[in-house]
């Protein structure tokens, strides 16, 4: 398991085993999890001020769709490639969310798990996206099903950008298992219907496009931002 050529497919993918060199406020997932929400609602604030967001659930949402992303490809990456990934233990992997990728997260561990839908499935969703959903609405008024939403759009995300990597890098078997593992993993109750079409397209909205200037992501269930009286029609598949 090469985790320098799985960080090449994208940032997001990018996982350090060493502290970083600029160091860091690093905290251990399982802390935040246990109730240490500080550097999460540190994040929170921030990227609402970055944003300018008119309410704080918008900047929370745009949080948790960075670190679900980042979740899902630190996992998915050298699963469709190696057929094995970093277990990811909460304790042994730790964020800051003051940085940016590498730099944020910081994998301590060295157990590894198969490339199973499973085993991402208990690795990522249960293991961190469970108990971050959680985190985040001790934070504030934030919807489920807002958050799951954004959790298949991360993992659709983290599959897009894999399969045009594998193709460009003649890995074609990469990409294919990468597909056979998203779709499994989307089979699941909390996941089924975030996304649909072969595109996969989102059926709910992360409120990016309340931003000012904000626009709509390139999977965004609307076709035009509501309040301009085109979101009326049905949105495309």
């Amino acid at each position: 398991m090469d985790l320098v050529e799985s960080g090449s497919v994208g940032g997001f993918f990018a996982l350090r085993t060493a502290p970083p060199e600029t160091g860091g406020a690093h905290l251990p997932l399982a802390r935040i999890y246990a109730g240490e929400d500080g550097p999460l609602t540190a994040r929170v604030d921030r990227v609402a001020a970055r944003l300018g967001a008119p309410e704080r659930r918008v900047g929370a949402s745009v949080a948790h769709l960075g670190l679900a992303a980042r979740l899902w490809s630190t996992a998915l990456g050298p699963a469709a490639l190696y057929g094995r990934f970093p277990g990811l233990d909460p304790a042994e992997l730790s964020w800051d969310g003051a940085l940016t990728s590498p730099d944020d997260l910081w994998w301590a561990g060295s157990a590894t798990r198969p490339a199973t839908a499973a085993d991402l499935r208990a690795a990522v969703q249960e293991a961190h996206l469970v108990p971050l959903h959680a985190a985040l609405r001790r934070d504030g008024r934030i919807s489920p099903r807002l958050l799951w939403g954004n959790a298949g759009s991360a993992l659709a995300g983290a599959l897009r950008e894999l399969t045009r990597w594998a193709r460009a890098h003649g890995r074609p078997d990469a990409a294919d298992r990468a597909a056979a593992l998203v779709a499994e993993l989307l089979d699941h109750p909390d996941l089924a219907g975030t996304v649909r079409g072969p595109r996969l397209r989102r059926a709910s909205c992360c409120l990016y496009y309340r931003c000012p200037g904000g626009g709509l992501c390139g999977d965004c269930v609307f076709d035009h931002a509501p309040r301009t009286g085109l979101e009326a029609r049905p949105p495309a598949p």
